[in-house]
This record gives structure tokens, C-alpha cells and sequence, in this order.
């Protein structure tokens, strides 16, 4: 029998108390246990059924009550930044008051409820997600506490693009029949594991973001840019055999964005020249960079997509165009947006219910009711429908947090951190355009993603100590 004395673990360190052990243990588990949520998220169609939304939402809660414990055996919060929080917590709160029964009545021996949403019930399971998505974005604020963390978590989101764009590929190449590997994926519907192909491409626009800005921006990556660059290929290729057109052109925006950022920061980094010829050079190389940008991005559509892609984009101006059809199903995203709006107006203040959509825009749509629109397919008049002004001042002051923690970590953010705050800054600027004609944060896998990136922006700055240095530090706040 070995009689030597046990070697220590990495909880169990020479001189530390049982508090601190447990405290090293309890912050492991919630960063981790969020890492593997985020792995867990996309895998069932991107958590769009009941069963997976529960399970993510209890394992968030659980999380969280991780946290209380953390907090009180360590004396400290230590909250993070919250700015970009504070509106998703008054979002759902109007959802919340949205969801309850200010009075009820008789009606033919039937009791009727009566809220200001058109299904409280939905609109109560909106405020519940809500506020899972928000803790978790806190919890990640506040438990990527070191570079090595950041790594991990930047990694994680990449990670899930390249996994879902290589499904999606095989998926496209390999089924000839319905439910391949997930009985829901019918042949020829929606692509990797998602059941719309859009969404889809909202898990890819966070991960594009990231890549770019690490592949063009990061100067002590070396080798690792062959990676970046390889996985940015991957991804597109898998966006465009999707013929997500929305994708597309968000993906593409968000590439000629980056490149304006890297022509920009290689400028401000020179020697400044005031003659014309360094002016006409910079203007040169801008549009150059823009144009070679553009050409690969079409030839590389032409070439992957082919007769489908074009299909779709041909077919796109008939989204917007007026429904002169016999059956007249009003299922063009015109008579959808319009729907969306004589809906904002009846109800101007509080809106109809967030959640509560599909269950009121009936009465707007004009057509013949074969089909009836779950989604307004524009988030942003969605929100203003089913929220009122309330939910679009709610909106203004997101968007100027996000505008000044956006400036805040740009001037405060160095080296590798830095450069992950301009990756998140570009995946939320894709994800916000497509937002403009699709729903894809509906999906709690692409709304927990797009929740990650405003968490690195609330970021405080960390240790930029060499990331193999990163494991060996004891301290945690």
C-alpha cells in the first residue's frame, strides 16, 4: 500500500481554507455550466420547443442560485457593467404587467379574463425567457474574469458555427429522406439543425463577427490566422448553401465593416500625412479593399449557391410587392409589415402582448385566411406592435447603452480584449440587420449567442497576462 502523502489538487492548494476551495469550485462550475449550455442550446432545432426552452431556463435559474452562493461566501457580488441589461429587465417587466388580469367578467356563464396582451400566457413565458437570457448574460459578464475565460467563451460560440454550417453541409449533401438524425428536418426544410434556414444564419453572423475581427485585427495570432481563416471560409460556404438571402447580405455587411475598421486602425497607427496623394491613396485602398470584398462575396455565391440562391434573390422583390394573387393569402412580407402596422396603431401605448403577436395580428391581416403570420418578420415593428411606444422607448435606451458601452470598451478594451469587443460590435450589427426582414432572436440559441456578445462589451478589462499563465492564478473577485 503507497503510504506517500496525496499530492494536492488544484482546489486543494497548500494554505487554503475550505472557503476558498469551495469558492474555486463554485466559480469553475458556473462558468462552465454556462459553456455547456451554450454548447447544449442550438442542438435540438436551436431550443424552439417547450422541453429544451424549460431546460435551459431551469438551468440558468440553477445558475444563478449558484451564484447567490458564491456571493455570500465570498462577501461580494462584484456585479459587472448592467447598462445593456437594465432594458431587458424593464422589457420584461412591461411583458410581465402585459400577462396580468386587471379585471374579468361573465360572458354567457364563461369567465373572461381581460389583459392588456392578447395571450398572457405567452406573454408571461416571454418575460420568463427574457429574464433567463438576461441572467445569463450577466453571469457571463461576470464570471469571464481572466483572458484565458474570454478565450474559451469566444471559442465556444465559433465552435457551435463550425459544427452547424459542417451539419448543415453533410445534412444538404447526404439526406434523401425525412428526419435525418432529428425527426423534425424534413427533406429539402430549413438547413443544419435549424427548421428555418434563416435561423440558421443568425448562429453564423455572431461567429463571422468574432473571426473577421481576429483574422485582420489581432496582431500576435501567426499561425492561428490559417484557422481563422479557414473557419470564415467554412462558414461561408455553409451561408450560402443555406440561400438564407438575409445571411447573406448581413454576413456580407458585416465583412465590408471589418475590413473599413482594419484600413482605419492601419491608418490611425501610421504617420498622419496631410497631402492629397495620402488622402487619394487612403480613399484608393478603401474602395479597392470594398471591392475585392464584394466580387469574392459574389463570385463565391455564384459559384456555391448557383440557379437556387439566384432564385431567391430574384424572387425577393416579390416580398415586397402587392398580392395580386387569386388565393390571396397575404403571406408576402409587404402585407405582413402592413398588417404589423394598423395593429402598432390600435394599440399605440402598451402594444397587443409581447408574445402575444399571432394571437391579435388576425384581425389586421387583410387576406383569406389560410395563412395566418406567427411572426411580423421585421423585429423591429414586432416590437413596436406588441409593445407599444413603451417597448420603443425601452428599444432607444438600449440602443444608446449599447452605443456607449460600445465607446467605453473601445477605449478602455487592449490587445486581445480589444479586439473582441470590435468582433462583438460587428455580430451585433449583422444581427441587427437581418433583423430588419427576419425573427431570428425568437430562437433561444441565437438569442442566448447575441446575449454573449453584449456580455463581452460589459466586460471590465482583464489580465492580459500570456494565456498559458492564465490557469496557474488563484485570485477570482
Amino acid at each position: 500500500m503507497d503510504s506517500s502523502p496525496r499530492q494536492p489538487t488544484s482546489f486543494e492548494e497548500p494554505g487554503t481554507s475550505p472557503r476558498v476551495r469551495v469558492l474555486r469550485l463554485l466559480d469553475a462550475t458556473i462558468f462552465y455550466g454556462l459553456i455547456g449550455l451554450l454548447a447544449f442550446a442550438p442542438l435540438p432545432y436551436g431550443s424552439v420547443e417547450p422541453w429544451p426552452q424549460a431546460v435551459f431556463q431551469c438551468a440558468v435559474f440553477m445558475l444563478g442560485f449558484l451564484w447567490c452562493i458564491h456571493a455570500i461566501l465570498n462577501r461580494s457580488w462584484d456585479v459587472p457593467d448592467l447598462r445593456l441589461f437594465f432594458p431587458l429587465i424593464a422589457l420584461a417587466v412591461l411583458a410581465t404587467l402585459q400577462s396580468l388580469s386587471w379585471s374579468q367578467s361573465d360572458i354567457a356563464g364563461v369567465r373572461v379574463v381581460q389583459a392588456l396582451s392578447a395571450d398572457p400566457f405567452e406573454s408571461w413565458i416571454f418575460a420568463m425567457r427574457l429574464l433567463a437570457l438576461t441572467l445569463a448574460g450577466v453571469i457571463a459578464a461576470r464570471f469571464t474574469r481572466n483572458s484565458l475565460r474570454l478565450t474559451i467563451l469566444v471559442s465556444a460560440i465559433i465552435f457551435i458555427a463550425i459544427a452547424s454550417a459542417a451539419f448543415g453541409i453533410v445534412r444538404l449533401t447526404m439526406q434523401h429522406a425525412d428526419g435525418f438524425v432529428l425527426p423534425s428536418l424534413l427533406m429539402g426544410g430549413g438547413f443544419a439543425q435549424f427548421i428555418n434556414k434563416n435561423h440558421f444564419a443568425f448562429i453564423i453572423e455572431p461567429a463571422m463577427g468574432l473571426l473577421a475581427a481576429m483574422t485582420l485585427l489581432r496582431t500576435d495570432s501567426g499561425y492561428r490566422k490559417l484557422f481563422y481563416v479557414s473557419a470564415i471560409i467554412l462558414l461561408w460556404a455553409g451561408l450560402v448553401m443555406s440561400r438564407s438571402r438575409g445571411g447573406v447580405l448581413a454576413v456580407t455587411a458585416e465583412m465590408v465593416a471589418v475590413a473599413l475598421i482594419f484600413i482605419y486602425s492601419r491608418k490611425s497607427r501610421g504617420t498622419v500625412e496631410k497631402s492629397w496623394t495620402r488622402r487619394a491613396r487612403s480613399v484608393a485602398i478603401t474602395v479597392i479593399t470594398v471591392t475585392a470584398i464584394l466580387l469574392v462575396i459574389t463570385t463565391t455565391m455564384i459559384w456555391l449557391g448557383g440557379d437556387q440562391l439566384s432564385t431567391g434573390v430574384q424572387t425577393a422583390t416579390t416580398e415586397i410587392t402587392t398580392d395580386a394573387s387569386d388565393t390571396h393569402e397575404g403571406a408576402r412580407r409587404r402585407d405582413i409589415w402592413h398588417a404589423t402596422m394598423l395593429m402598432a396603431r390600435a394599440h399605440p401605448i402598451a402594444g397587443a402582448g409581447l408574445g402575444g403577436y399571432w394571437a391579435e395580428i388576425p384581425v389586421y391581416h387583410d387576406a383569406s385566411g389560410v395563412l395566418s403570420p406567427q411572426q411580423a418578420h421585421n423585429d423591429y415593428l414586432e416590437l413596436l406592435a406588441s409593445g407599444g411606444l413603451i417597448a420603443a422607448a425601452i428599444f432607444v435606451w438600449f440602443v444608446f447603452a449599447l452605443v456607449q458601452q460600445c465607446r467605453k470598451a473601445l477605449q478602455t478594451f487592449t490587445g486581445f480584449q480589444r479586439v473582441i469587443a470590435f468582433g462583438s460590435i460587428i455580430g451585433i450589427f449583422g444581427v441587427a440587420l437581418h433583423s430588419l426582414i427576419e425573427f431570428g432572436l425568437h430562437i433561444t440559441a441565437n438569442a442566448f449567442a447575441f446575449v454573449i456578445l453584449l456580455a463581452v462589451l460589459s466586460l471590465k478589462s482583464l489580465n492580459q497576462r500570456p494565456l498559458a499563465q492564465e490557469h496557474r492564478s488563484a485570485a477570482f473577485n
